[in-house]
């Protein structure tokens, strides 16, 4: 180098250029810049050396100029075409000569800046540059039209967004989906979420906090979701829409209903029929009868929906039901297994309509056992369709014409009491119906009213039949047994308080139930053998044990094997755990939001156990609203006492609630 030449140099990879002015040291040498600034340059910094005149510093923006005109990147394809078919290789002289037919110093420079920059056409190989193959410039340029294309949709991106939080209506593109999806998948799982790099991205770019509530807080600004949004339901497994194919072979079940398999159904018309269900209950999945025969006995009928006429194993709707399990019940709407339109329409047991049914036929001794049964595919016509309400009214007022209720509810009686002479263990706790409608929040308490003791007796008695017959014929069905449970001794269960805190108490001695294809004992129903049968548009068990069930009254060997059936009880289990979890978690969530709502209320309490008395930690029930929730107490407390709290803190979306104990004052 000497003094006077002009260089190209780079401080962090920014490129520039200065006049060598003189050494400095042994190899360094001093360079200023147009603007004065001098640097001290090792060798190694420098890029590019332009030879062949003399410089002052102010010369070099003339000198920038004049580079300036011949910065043409399209002229290097121009170039790259002439030399790639026999690969020659470059130095900048002759790229300069090959485009601009001049060596000049601005002429030589301009090809340097042009081919130390191009990404496409050339690779540097020490001092000079080689034309990349055809299929190598393809694929480079297919790879910059695609990050084009992702900035360019990065910048409307966000002027969507920008124009969607100043309140504006805003169409999103396709293309924002997967930014959306990162987002909620940020949201909906945090730090265990695939695809957290585009989420932070898209909330950096937006000067937002790179946390899983910045994303939430995001698509709920958006109108993305509810600021309730259902995180346990995302984390799940349990599919949340049908996909199109599921809806359109519902469709075209609607349009055009199977025929029929059951050639010998029992014309059961002439019964008059009882659907009793909550008010908002669709799915209409049992009806009830009472047949008065000639002998003077009295056969009691519960009706059943018949799901499995509408389907074969195997077929779309059949898996998609195997799929989901189960219907999933919210406070604010239900996930069904199958497709509403058929699940509420031709599955279901709809008043006035001669409708298809599997019925359950039995005849109960004086005890209250079963003396005789038989089931039957058949055909009904639903009368009325009640609420609990109805039914209790007309029980409480001994309503005349209508025997067949009372001779129901007196049955349900007879079979409560048989039952607990054989060793039911019968659980009371207070229970909560939570529901969602719009933006209003409803705890009602579930009775133990004789309507519902009525309805549970009948799909007990009615388990019990089923899993008779399949016992008696060796069906392998989803048989559903609990081991006997290890109670507290009796004089020990006597010293806690009646009601919750006794029941509470025994509830946590309970083992869970069992789901086998071999029958066994159910302990607390205090039955040799049952099996769930009654819900068959709801619990895809039950509508198992219906395909079995059926093809063995028509003789017809059975749809699943053991072998399948022992495959797909083994799945039921974790399925249903799911779907239960959910639930649970759910309706906490919406408890703990009305609680907030209701913020500064007086609630009465009961204490009905200790979680861990050390830290003075309890579970406490709120009895008019049916909810139990733990409670940290600030002085000697003992199970069974009542006082009254109110609301100190909670945070529904932390899952966090905190109580204060309100004391009376003495006037």
């Amino acid at each position: 180098m000497q003094k006077g030449n002009l260089v190209e140099f780079r401080i962090h990879g920014d490129r520039r250029l200065g006049v060598a002015d003189r050494p400095d040291g042994k190899k360094n040498w001093v360079v200023v810049e147009a603007s004065g600034q001098n640097h001290s340059i090792p060798p190694k910094q420098v890029s590019y050396e332009i030879e062949g005149e003399s410089y002052k510093p102010s010369d070099i923006p003339k000198f920038i100029k004049e580079v300036e005109n011949y910065l043409d990147p399209s002229s290097l394809e121009v170039a790259w075409e002439i030399l790639v078919e026999d690969s020659e290789t470059v130095n900048p002289p002759e790229m300069a000569m090959l485009l601009f037919s001049e060596q000049m110093p601005p002429q030589c420079y301009a090809a340097y800046s042009l081919l130390s920059e191009d990404k496409v056409f050339f690779k540097q190989k020490g001092d000079r540059y080689e034309p990349r193959s055809a299929s190598q410039v393809a694929e480079l340029k297919h790879q910059i039209d695609v990050q084009t294309q992702k900035k360019e949709e990065l910048e409307q991106f966000l002027v969507r967004i920008k124009r969607r939080l100043a309140g504006e209506e805003v169409e999103w593109a396709s293309s924002d989906r997967n930014r959306f999806d990162a987002l909620e998948r940020y949201a909906t799982y945090a730090e265990e979420a695939s695809h957290q790099v585009q989420a932070k991205e898209t909330l950096a770019i937006l000067e937002l906090a790179e946390t899983a509530d910045a994303a939430f807080k995001l698509l709920v600004d958006l109108g993305l979701w509810s600021q309730h949004e259902n995180l346990f339901l995302r984390r799940s497994q349990i599919p949340t829409h049908f996909s199109t194919k599921v809806l359109e072979v519902a469709q075209r079940c609607l349009e055009s209903i199977p025929p029929e398999s059951d050639t010998n159904r029992l014309d059961l018309t002439h019964l008059k029929v009882y659907t009793i269900d909550d008010e908002s209950t669709r799915e209409i999945d049992d009806g009830l009868s009472i047949e008065f025969l000639e002998d003077g006995q009295k056969k009691i009928w519960v009706h059943i929906a018949d799901p499995t006429r509408l389907l074969k194993p195997g077929d779309d709707l059949e898996l998609e039901a195997r799929r989901r399990t189960t219907t999933v019940y919210l406070p604010t709407g239900m996930v069904p297994m199958f497709p509403e339109e058929l699940a509420t329409g031709p599955m279901s047991l709809l008043q006035g309509q001669v409708c298809y049914a599997l019925s359950f036929g039995t005849v109960l001794d004086e005890t209250g056992a079963v003396k005789e049964y038989s089931i039957h595919p058949s055909i009904i016509k639903p009368t009325y369709r009640l609420t609990y309400e109805d039914v209790d009214e007309m029980l409480e007022f001994s309503v005349q014409g209508e025997p067949e209720i009372h001779a129901l509810s007196e049955f349900a009686g007879l079979r409560e009491k048989w039952r607990h002479s054989e060793g039911a263990i019968a659980i009371y706790m207070p229970e909560s119906a939570i529901k969602v409608r719009g933006d209003e929040i409803v705890i009602k308490l579930v009775d133990d009213s004789r309507s519902r003791l009525l309805v549970a007796e009948m799909m007990i008695l009615t388990g019990e039949v089923a899993a008779k017959y399949g016992q008696a014929n060796n069906l392998p069905i989803p048989y559903r047994s609990q081991p006997q449970p290890e109670l507290p001794p009796e004089e020990e269960l006597m010293l806690l308080p009646a009601g919750p805190v006794r029941s509470s108490a025994m509830r946590r001695c309970m083992p869970r139930s069992e789901i086998s294809i071999m029958p066994s004992r159910h302990a607390s129903l205090a039955l040799e053998t049952y099996v769930q049968v009654t819900s068959p548009i709801r619990r895809y068990s039950d509508l198992l044990a219906h395909f079995q069930i059926k093809a063995h009254l028509r003789g017809e060997a059975l749809p699943f094997s053991r072998e399948d059936m022992q495959e797909m009880v083994m799945t039921l289990g974790p399925s249903a755990k799911e779907a239960s979890t959910v639930e649970r978690f759910t309706n906490r969530y919406w408890a703990l939001e009305y609680l907030r709502r209701k913020n500064g209320e007086i609630w009465q309490a009961l204490m009905i156990r200790w979680l861990r008395e050390d830290n003075n930690l309890g579970l406490i029930l709120l009895e008019e609203l049916g909810l139990e929730l733990a409670m940290r107490f600030n002085r000697p407390m003992e199970v069974g006492d009542r006082f009254n709290v109110r609301v100190a803190y909670v945070d529904p979306r932390k899952d966090e609630i905190q109580f204060q104990e309100v004391i009376e004052a003495v006037v």
